[in-house]
């Protein structure tokens, strides 16, 4: 049975599905961060996603994104690849341990541009429908049942209506890789030529370009518009490339917008849980958070209304 170091030292960032640990390890002079990967058990909830390699929560991705390189620049890159360790119960991923100063807010915009805008062969493991699939397993939940309980309900019943047309035309806009997971702890510093060092590979894939910048406003101080500007001048400096604008805007509205509401009903269900009237749960420190998200991108929401 595979078992980590007793050396190795617990971290933080164990959360995804496929995930059974992530440790500090110290190797030939050298500090390292170490991943274990398992695959599903057989009569785990949802293991026939899990095995799916198209399906965003394949559990082996980071893994094939290793021995490959797929994904490794431009715009953002690996911290380093070290051994990927196989055996009969999962895999094993070393990666140097990067320490630096955090990029800001608009140079990781700008490294998603690039990224999203270079050319790729995308292998058939690499990810795909993000969204699409993350909406399924809200439908599959009933909806954004518990948004419908607060004064927001008339605008998440007409974008929870409207989200197969939006699906459709992120489909025909222009696609490119994605990191798939655009929050400030998978981006840890500046690496070779600039780039962004990136983590947590999980989620990569192909998508519309401006997936990955829509779920990075959620995250990000800068304001959506500053953000946008600084995206489309990533895409811009890949050879060959003259961003269609609007497209980009409308996928990363999209994005921000569907992602923005789905966090806040989770949010909300969980609060909706407890005693007491809905309403008197909004400023519930596990609440609040998400509303001021859902605030803070009403523009988005609004420019995706009929």
């Amino acid at each position: 049975m595979w078992e980590p170091d007793p050396s190795w030292e617990v971290l933080p960032g164990a959360a995804g599905p496929a995930s059974a640990g992530v440790w500090r390890a110290r190797s030939g002079g050298r500090s390292w961060v170490v991943k274990r990967l398992r695959p599903p058990a057989y009569d785990e909830p949802g293991s026939h996603l899990a095995l799916d390699p198209a399906h965003p929560g394949y559990w082996r991705r980071e893994a094939d994104a290793a021995l490959t390189g797929f994904g490794d620049g431009p715009g953002l890159v690996r911290a380093g690849d070290g051994p990927v360790e196989e055996d009969d119960e999962g895999v094993t991923l070393w990666s140097p341990e990067s320490v630096g100063e955090p990029p800001t807010g608009l140079h990781v915009a700008r490294a998603l541009g690039s990224f999203a805008a270079a050319a790729y062969d995308a292998p058939p493991w690499a990810a795909r429908d993000q969204l699409r699939r993350r909406l399924e397993l809200v439908e599959a939940r009933g909806g954004w049942r518990t948004l419908a309980r607060t004064t927001l309900a008339d605008v998440t019943s007409l974008l929870w209506e409207r989200r197969g047309h939006w699906l459709a035309r992120l489909d025909e806009g222009p696609q490119g890789r994605v990191h798939g997971d655009a929050v400030p702890s998978n981006f840890l510093t500046t690496g070779r030529g600039g780039a962004v060092v990136a983590v947590d590979w999980q989620c990569l894939g192909v998508g519309p370009v401006g997936a990955d910048l829509g779920y990075w406003s959620l995250s990000s101080r800068e304001e959506f518009g500053v953000l946008l500007e600084a995206f489309l001048a990533g895409v811009a400096s890949e050879p060959g490339h003259a961003p269609d604008a609007e497209a980009v805007a409308r996928a990363a509205q999209v994005h921000a917008a569907y992602s923005v509401l789905c966090r806040a009903e989770w949010a909300l269900a969980q609060a909706a849980k407890g005693e007491g009237a809905l309403a008197g749960k909004f400023r519930h420190p596990a609440v609040a958070p998400y509303l001021r998200a859902v605030e803070r991108q009403f523009p988005q929401l609004e420019a995706l209304l009929p």
